[in-house]
């Protein structure tokens, strides 16, 4: 009987999965532990303290939060009312202070009901971005210079986006559940920091990467409620479903997705339906916003339109941009359907959101917000991570930099055109990269490093260790081998009891 384990030790072996730390698998992440007493020993004894890898991330993230906040200090104190060229000097402005009077909260309209003066006649928001607003709003006392309300709506919002924050690290770190400290990579992400506050895109971040946990715990409606809310805050989070609809085609897993695609719909009209009967008008803003706007910021079109002696049509945008978009996800689907091995719900939710924001016609600094966490459980490598962190936090200045020359009159302070057109460059080329890498993982998944662990897809939910029933071209033959690797050769799903098939059948 003294040789038994006990009941503690019994439950601990069967549900806590063996953790991989990042600092015996990545040369780069061993090297910053450094800094912090070097990498984790082999006889250290984990899940002993109360810094679990939950904790510790979403501390570390609220923390570059709050750093970023403190970046924002000299347009808080006044550059974002006097002066126009130095919040971009700064390199710190944030639409929430400018939109409180722009958009008619200091004078208590009401988003899509009341008409705003001026050349929006509505918010040009989603409708669960626009309650997030109104609530700040609510939040924000009516006293005081407007000066004075605009700080302190700002700092509201703040305080609002870092629960947000919160939510995303703590999602991200707890989806695969063998390599929690991953998180790191979104709690340190400089350009999370940096872009944190600009907007309000952190609601639509934070409720995706909640569908993402939901999605890798098999709770398909669970994912398909949060997706739906993520889609009434912003629009880029219901192209997920496209990847996951080939996914499910893949693995013959319908029931799953119909539920998901039921669930997002539901929960989408649930939040619009009300303001789209009521105030139809309103509601359309986004929409119609969307469609009209020329191109803009960011984008390789203005490139092109900086370029060109006549400025692009918008109207022919918008049918290429169109065009380009149909082109990638046919690529994504054949990709899906003929890889070797099926490929992660994670990476193809990063080549879809990023496939978006690359033929888009603008590029807002803070779309990067959309990406991180998709890139973390897509491609949890430190040093490809930090070298797109780099390239966006290049544009991030360039973007800047550029607007300060523009504003800053005779004085040209800042970046000309022709700098800004390279930081441009700079991004798209840091977003195809990680694109790049990503699509070998696809097509060689021993260089993939979540499945060189030993996994199949922990963020698949029902799609973890499934097997295919649905293949064309390479899939029906076994995956490539990377050329000069010596890693493992990590074997299809996840064995008996997950639906795997023989390796030899592939």
């Amino acid at each position: 009987m003294c040789g038994m384990p006990s009941a503690e030790t019994t439950r601990a072996s069967v549900h806590e999965p063996d953790l991989v730390p990042p600092t015996k698998e990545d040369p780069v992440a061993a090297t910053g532990s450094e800094l912090f007493g070097g990498p984790l020993g082999r006889r250290a004894l984990t899940g002993t303290s109360w810094w679990t890898p939950v904790r510790v991330v979403a501390l570390v993230a609220i923390g570059m939060f709050a750093l970023g906040m403190v970046q924002k200090l000299p347009c808080y104190d006044g550059a974002w009312f006097f002066g126009a060229s130095s919040q971009y000097t700064h390199a710190c402005y944030s639409d929430i202070p400018h939109l409180y009077q722009g958009r008619g909260f200091a004078d208590g309209l009401v988003p899509y009901f009341d008409k705003l003066e001026g050349d929006m006649e509505y918010l040009e928001y989603p409708v669960l971005t626009g309650v997030f607003m109104e609530v700040a709003s609510w939040l924000t006392p009516g006293s005081g210079s407007i000066q004075d309300q605009e700080q302190v709506y700002w700092m509201v919002n703040a305080g609002m986006l870092m629960a947000c924050t919160a939510v995303i690290a703590v999602c991200v770190t707890r989806t695969h559940r063998r390599r929690p400290w991953d998180g790191l990579l979104v709690a340190l992400a400089p350009a999370f920091a940096l872009t944190a506050t600009i907007n309000w895109d952190l609601l639509a971040v934070a409720l995706t990467a909640a569908a993402m946990l939901m999605w890798s715990r098999s709770r398909p409606l669970a994912f398909g409620v949060l997706l739906g809310l993520a889609t009434a805050a912003k629009l880029y989070p219901v192209l997920l479903l496209g990847p996951l609809l080939v996914l499910c085609w893949r693995a013959g897993r319908w029931r799953a997705f119909g539920t998901a695609l039921l669930g997002a719909a539901g929960a989408w009209l649930v939040v619009n339906l009300p303001v789209m009967l009521l105030a139809p008008e309103g509601w359309s803003k986004f929409y119609t916003f969307s469609q009209e706007r020329g191109v803009d910021f960011g984008s390789f079109w203005l490139i092109l339109s900086q370029r060109s002696d006549t400025p692009l049509d918008t109207d022919a945008v918008n049918t290429w941009a169109s065009v380009l978009m149909l082109l990638s996800s046919a690529g994504v689907a054949a990709l899906t359907l003929a890889a070797p091995r099926r490929p992660r719900f994670a990476q193809l939710a990063f080549l879809i959101v990023a496939a978006f924001i690359l033929t888009n016609k603008v590029y807002s600094p803070q779309y990067v917000l959309w990406l991180v966490p998709l890139a973390v459980l897509a491609r949890p490598k430190w040093r490809d991570f930090l070298i797109w962190q780099a390239c966006e936090v290049a544009y991030f200045l360039g973007i800047w930099m550029y607007l300060a020359y523009t504003t800053s009159g005779d004085a040209h302070k800042g970046l000309p055109q022709e700098g800004y057109q390279l930081a441009i460059a700079v991004h798209l080329l840091g977003t195809l990269y990680l694109c790049a890498v990503i699509v070998r993982d696809i097509l060689m998944p021993e260089r993939d490093v979540v499945r060189r662990s030993g996994d199949d897809d922990p963020s698949g939910g029902v799609l973890d260790g499934a097997p295919d029933v649905f293949v064309v071209g390479p899939a029906a033959h076994p995956p490539r081998h990377a050329g000069h690797f010596d890693g493992p050769y990590v074997e299809w799903g996840g064995g008996e009891g997950k639906g795997g098939r023989d390796p030899g059948s592939l």
